[in-house]
């Protein structure tokens, strides 16, 4: 007779315990600029996609492009500021 085992791993891999930590959710929220700039670009990329790029299209892609690197610039900066000792900047 053969017995079925069940493989607990895959059975639980999705348990309560994998839910991300308050640590990886704070630094999620910390570079949720720079995501949501890069959806931006994204989507202005994305709408030139299938036809091509008007005046306005380039534009909004510029525009888009410099947020998302103003975006990166900020977040270093700000992780460069915390992790200097005494405050200095």
């Amino acid at each position: 007779m053969n017995h079925i085992v069940t493989v607990q791993n895959a059975v639980t891999a999705f348990a309560d315990f994998m839910e991300p930590t308050d640590a990886e959710l704070d630094a999620i929220e910390q570079e949720m600029p720079v995501i949501l700039a890069d959806v931006d670009l994204l989507d202005a990329h994305i709408v030139t996609l299938d036809r091509t790029p008007t005046e306005v299209d380039e534009r909004r892609i510029r525009r888009a492009r410099r947020r998302a690197l103003a975006a990166r610039v900020a977040l270093v900066n700000r992780e460069a500021g915390a992790s200097l000792p005494g405050g200095a900047a």
